[in-house]
């Protein structure tokens, strides 16, 4: 696993720069990772369908279709626990940050330490 650049017993962050790297640290397994990306576009995707149809309902669909893959990866392959209950918003933002970084090719070089393959 990548060594952790600071653990959320420590201070409190300032910022999501510095809550990020953090982040990055606590996916350090691509299954992990894979499964956040999975779920951040199946909830994104049920979103758009539940706005433009008008099934409201969906929406909590979509949170179970979010946060259940980012979830079973952490408990299953990461073995820790989701970044989601102690920074709620700033772990929403690092999901569609390291979805973004991923699908730019940038996300390797940002990942603390090494990726594991």
């Amino acid at each position: 696993m990548a060594h952790n650049p600071r653990t959320p017993a420590q201070q409190p962050f300032n910022s999501f720069t510095e809550f990020y790297p953090y982040y990055l640290s606590e996916h350090g397994s691509p299954v992990c990772r894979a499964l956040h990306y999975v779920g951040s576009l199946s909830a994104l995707s049920i979103v758009i369908y539940a706005l433009a149809s008008g099934h409201y309902l969906l929406l909590a669909v979509a949170l179970i279709a979010g946060y259940g893959p980012a979830w079973i990866g952490h408990f299953f392959f990461e073995h820790n626990k989701p970044a989601t209950f102690k920074y709620p918003l700033w772990s929403f933002m690092g999901d569609w940050v390291m979805l973004w970084d991923f699908l730019r090719g940038r996300l390797k070089a940002k990942m603390p330490g090494h990726v594991r393959q």
